[in-house]
């Protein structure tokens, strides 16, 4: 078996998810009009459902050289973009007609106390009337773009 790195984990095959070149890409895209603290809180809250979908990208647990372990952590790049609005909406679209897979999050789920209500937030709403604040997504890097293009990556 062709090997890539080494990890205190043991190897990593080369073509693993893991191992660069990577040939998919996980992305944010967040409203450019939010304050930084809700920035933060949708790109944590996107990525948690990129990590649930795809416990492939987790990477093995952290230990330092004390021998204390932590958490792993998502074992490939995630990048960030802002947009307005409508370039959520634009993107929402492209990813739909790609079939890739999302997470969302809308601006009403910020008034709400917890996940059933961000759940029910989100289906009292068309898909296309959705005020969309955040997304992410995970795919081929190509199909990534396409679905992000006009998107700047966060400054």
């Amino acid at each position: 078996m062709t090997t890539g790195s080494v990890s205190p984990g043991g190897p990593v095959a080369a073509g693993h998810p893991l191992t660069p070149p990577f040939t998919d890409k996980v992305a944010v895209l967040v409203r450019d009009d939010l304050e930084t603290w809700q920035r933060l809180n949708v790109t944590a809250f996107l990525v948690s459902g990129i990590t649930a979908a795809h416990p492939e990208l987790v990477g093995e647990p952290y230990r330092d050289g004390d021998g204390q372990a932590y958490l792993p952590l998502l074992g490939v790049p995630v990048l960030v973009f802002a947009g307005t609005a409508e370039a959520l909406r634009t993107s929402r679209e492209r990813a739909l007609q790609r079939d890739l897979r999302l997470a969302l999050y809308t601006r009403e789920m910020f008034a709400t106390g917890h996940d059933a209500d961000n759940r029910a937030a989100v289906a009292a709403v068309s898909g296309a009337d959705l005020d969309l604040v955040g997304l992410a997504l995970h795919g081929p890097r190509n199909a990534v773009d396409k679905v992000l293009k006009g998107a700047r990556l966060h400054p």
